[in-house]
């Protein structure tokens, strides 16, 4: 699974700090605290016919995360909300369209670690693109990686911050071992997430009925999900039973259905996970059932940020 260059994108505009100009000319300074350190917290939004789906959740998280790594400025709600809307008009986007939102804690007077350092920001990047949802619907493969989740007391997960290195490696072995992505644990050995989404299963699933059991890895060592705690609304609303649990790979290999869940993707069916293949190894109607589900709330759920035609 590689995402290609879609030629709408081409003559994007980027936001910096509320100045929008052409891709090409895009570019943050080499003293900014995510250039120095990946110190900077983002958010991955999606733009549904003019609205973006779960934004205030999003803005919680972001604004969350900028505390936790005690930003001493974090924009008002209602600017950065401002700054999407003039990026998706500067780029006549209403439909289609990826947002990754991105705050550092900003410019250093000069290179090093200190925050004090620290002394102009924060910077603020909107960067809007044309993408429909990345995973294939056909079904995705993955193999266990070697690298681990970080517990909360190395790192806490919950801080959606923008030094990825961790998940880049785990993405490093799947393309190696030809894979669509890497499953990761946490130090005990029980399922934490993929490099990039969250993961759950179906068990006790009727071939013919989408029925049967979720279960979901517990949020220790990945981040709260915006998509993942949609999907466990919909089970609550559909008196479909979901529970939060510790799953190791045995419960993985034996299951009957598997998907992933993530903004970037929406919900993706599993079918492959170390070359063992999951339940029948196609796409199972539970997971069927919850993507036509969440299909019909980002539908007519979500923030307008693009004015009616």
């Amino acid at each position: 699974m590689l995402q290609k260059f879609d030629e709408r994108n081409r003559d994007l505009f980027v936001n910096i700090n509320g100045e929008l100009m052409h891709r090409d000319k895009a570019g943050i300074s080499p003293f900014d605290s995510a250039v120095q350190g990946g110190d900077a917290v983002w958010e991955g939004l999606r733009l549904y016919n003019g609205r973006i789906f779960k934004l205030n959740e999003h803005l919680d998280r972001l604004e969350r995360s900028a505390r936790a790594l005690s930003f001493e400025e974090i924009p008002p709600r209602e600017k950065i909300i401002d700054e999407i809307k003039r990026t998706l008009a500067a780029n006549k986007m209403r439909d289609g369209a990826h947002i990754r939102l991105t705050l550092t804690r900003g410019i250093k007077i000069t290179s090093g670690m200190d925050p004090r350092l620290n002394q102009s920001g924060p910077t603020l990047i909107v960067l809007a693109e044309h993408k429909p949802p990345v995973y294939a619907k056909t079904g995705l493969s993955l193999i266990t990686s070697k690298i681990r989740r970080p517990p909360p007391d190395v790192l806490d997960a919950r801080i959606h911050h923008a030094n990825l290195l961790n998940s880049i490696l785990a993405k490093i072995e799947a393309n190696n071992a030809g894979a669509d992505d890497a499953l990761m644990l946490d130090t005990r050995g029980f399922v934490a997430e993929t490099n990039a989404t969250h993961v759950f299963i179906v068990r006790n699933s009727d071939e013919w009925q989408p029925s049967g059991d979720l279960a979901t890895g517990r949020v220790v060592a990945c981040p709260d999900g915006i998509t993942r705690a949609t999907v466990i609304e919909i089970c609550s609303s559909e008196k479909i039973r979901c529970v939060e649990t510790d799953l190791s790979l045995v419960d993985v290999y034996g299951a009957h259905e598997m998907f992933c869940t993530g903004t970037m993707g929406e919900l993706a069916g599993v079918l492959k996970v170390d070359n063992r293949q999951i339940g029948d190894g196609k796409i199972g109607p539970m997971t069927k059932h919850l993507s036509d589900l969440y299909a019909k709330r980002t539908a007519t759920e979500g923030l307008q940020v693009v004015d009616d035609l």
